[in-house]
């Protein structure tokens, strides 16, 4: 017999305020969402890039003509169109574009190669594809060739901007790609978005591929009402003033960015600052310029920030909320940057699979650090979000002990692209098994100590990389820090930390492992310590451990 529920009360609703509580009523999807802003404020700005502005209404007609285009070249409703870019208007344009014309978008990490590159274009079985010019050139074209891509736009990342940054934007404008359309020559053409192909709240909105740190990349299905959902309650939960700014520095490509800027700021009618990719000096003056007010990203972003020393309080002073997600926070940064800086970094719990975050520390509120481990809370769950701890069986285990988090909510996708199997394992019953080991305390607050498949065994020991992570973090020398299991011939598995240093800073490996000894368990701290200029990152800014422990295995 099955134990009573002790999550189906929702606890952590007592710590919500009534606007976080309140029932939500989204848009239909964001292009919904882009014609009330459009009514409302049509020559708000939408979009900064550098010195480029484009206005709601701009972008409104920009997309029509890109959806008008797609469907003149045959793009039928829910065919896939792969857009494969950086921060950019182009973006967006695409994005918004193949959304008018009826059809499901697949964003592509600009990082991925040229196989993985082809297996999103297979597996998505993608129609139409929109790339940088660079992009399709030096490797796009070849990899298109072997998919069934038909449809290809390309762009130049120098468009609508003359204030070039040789920092992120130091290359020369390729010739044009006579095998490929101009998306920014398209999208001016002023063309009409095709009628009836608006987007239904259960139509697949993004195919989002994992980022494959653990294996194989699958294609979420996120909905436009998944998106629809979490873009209302980020745009209500924040606290923001009218007419907000919110600077990208996440991906949007990565669900995260997709999301938590992008999604909530055009529900908000907001306006949305670019700038490429994540380049600190360049994101430093962005706040100096352009105040915003919200922005999101990992914690090794913020890391990069803090280690620059030009940055100051003044860089921060107009943010009313800083958040962080996607990977995990250690303690010791959230204090620092508030004591350096002001802001409090507000952390956010969420998978692809459930369209971004389903946990997250409200405005007013601090996540508590547990006593025991030292893990800081990643927050508590919406109002509309159910959070339960499993045990091996499938039980649900008391408060307070560790488990699998798994969550059902509007934001759960239905599954994985073309996948039964895989969508049958971990959403049963439309419930999503994360894979992530965590607890919850009485009164709500979630805390995640790790991955199921990360967990080390040292003499049978269960070892958590993170816990030897956030001790690691405290060492005022380290700048990134992750931890991985290696082979040991006594112990089956011994714990390992590769460490890059902050700048200017000197340690050793044998001093770091000294400090993690004084500080944890016999059998917890890493008994092997290496030091890299940079650890290898996920675009989105989450520490790739897989790698490094492939590197450990290489050099054992």
């Amino acid at each position: 017999m099955s134990r009573p529920s002790r999550y189906a009360d929702r606890p952590w609703l007592a710590l919500l305020d009534e606007a976080q509580r309140a029932p939500v009523d989204p848009a239909d999807s964001l292009v919904h969402a882009l014609a009330a802003a459009v009514a409302e404020a049509p020559d708000r700005t939408f979009l900064s890039y550098f010195d480029a502005r484009l206005s709601y209404r701009e972008v409104d007609g920009l997309s029509d003509s890109v959806a008008a285009h797609l469907a003149a070249r045959g793009l039928e409703r829910g065919d896939r169109v792969a857009v494969l870019l950086q921060n950019s208007p182009h973006f967006v344009l695409a994005l918004l574009g193949a959304w008018k014309a009826g059809a499901v978008v697949v964003p592509v990490n600009p990082m991925y190669k040229s196989a993985e590159v082809g297996h999103v274009l297979r597996d998505g079985e993608v129609t139409a594809l929109v790339c940088s010019d660079r992009a399709w050139e030096s490797y796009l074209r070849e990899t298109a060739a072997g998919s069934p891509v038909r449809i290809v736009l390309t762009a130049s990342e120098l468009d609508f901007q003359t204030r070039d940054d040789a920092r992120v934007l130091g290359f020369e404008r390729p010739p044009r790609a006579a095998d490929a359309d101009d998306l920014v020559a398209v999208a001016r053409q002023g063309g009409t978005a095709p009628g009836g192909r608006d987007p239904r709240p259960d139509d697949i909105a993004l195919i989002s591929y994992t980022s494959g740190t653990s294996g194989t990349p699958k294609g979420a299905t996120n909905t436009h009402a998944n998106i629809m959902h979490n873009a209302e309650r980020q745009s209500t939960g924040l606290g923001l003033p009218e007419a907000p700014v919110y600077y990208a520095l996440a991906p949007l490509f990565h669900i995260t960015g997709m999301v938590c800027q992008f999604g909530a700021c055009l529900n908000s009618a907001g306006t949305l600052v670019l700038t490429y990719r994540f380049e600190p000096g360049v994101v430093l003056e962005a706040f100096a310029e352009h105040r915003p007010h919200y922005t999101v990203g990992p914690a090794t972003a913020f890391m990069a920030l803090a280690a620059r020393p030009d940055a100051t309080r003044e860089h921060f002073a107009s943010f009313v909320n800083i958040s962080s997600g996607g990977a995990p926070v250690p303690p010791a940064l959230v204090e620092g940057f508030r004591e350096r800086f002001g802001p409090y970094i507000r952390v956010g719990y969420g998978l692809t699979e459930c369209t971004a975050p389903c946990a997250s520390v409200p405005p007013g509120l601090e996540a508590p650090v547990d006593p025991v481990s030292g893990t800081l809370s990643v927050g508590l769950p919406g109002a509309d979000t159910l959070v339960r701890i499993l045990d091996d069986q499938g039980e649900e285990v008391p408060f307070g002990e560790q488990g699998e988090i798994v969550v059902r909510g509007p934001q759960v996708i239905p599954g994985y692209w073309r996948r039964p199997e895989a969508t049958a394992e971990t959403f049963p019953d439309g419930e999503l098994r994360t894979g992530d080991i965590g607890f919850m305390d009485e009164q709500g607050w979630l805390y995640v100590v790790d991955r199921k498949k990360d967990m080390i065994n040292a003499s049978g020991f269960k070892v958590w990389p993170r816990e030897v992570e956030d001790v690691l973090y405290t060492h005022p020398a380290v700048r990134e820090a992750a931890v991985v299991g290696v082979p040991d011939g006594y112990r089956g598995e011994t714990v390992k930390a590769y460490i890059s240093l902050r700048p200017g800073a000197e340690t050793d490996p044998d001093a770091l492992a000294v400090y993690c000894k004084e500080r944890l368990a016999a059998y917890k701290y890493p008994r092997q310590v290496e030091i890299l200029p940079e650890l290898p990152k996920t675009a989105s800014g989450k520490i790739l451990r897989r790698e490094l422990r492939s590197r450990a295995h290489d050099n054992d």
